[in-house]
């Protein structure tokens, strides 16, 4: 029997309780319970209330979960090109039928 996969939301902290537990916001305005996970307290990193911070919730308690991730989820990008910046020049292959022009001769 397999396990199911975990929920990955951001959230933004509402209050730091004892243990390393926070009272974060979802974005349908639940709140939920967070502790931080083992690699954020072996990296020593702080999260105050008011940080945006990425929560894994089990599908089995909607009521409790883990931070993971302090700032919003990264994003992965595929390829060389950043989203959104047209190629460079001197890459483009010229079309089909087309030919580059070469320099010194008209």
């Amino acid at each position: 029997m397999a396990k199911e996969e975990k929920i990955t939301l951001e959230a933004e902290v509402v209050e730091a309780l004892p243990n390393a537990q926070f009272r974060v916001r979802l974005p349908n305005d639940h709140e939920i319970l967070a502790y931080i996970s083992g690699k954020m307290k072996t990296a020593r990193i702080r999260t105050v209330p008011g940080d945006t911070v990425t929560v894994e919730i089990s599908p089995y308690d909607m009521t409790k979960g883990r931070i993971i991730y302090r700032g919003p989820m990264p994003r992965r990008e595929r390829g060389g090109d950043a989203p959104g910046q047209p190629a460079a020049q001197g890459d483009a292959a010229p079309a089909e039928g087309q030919t580059k022009p070469t320099s010194g001769q008209s």
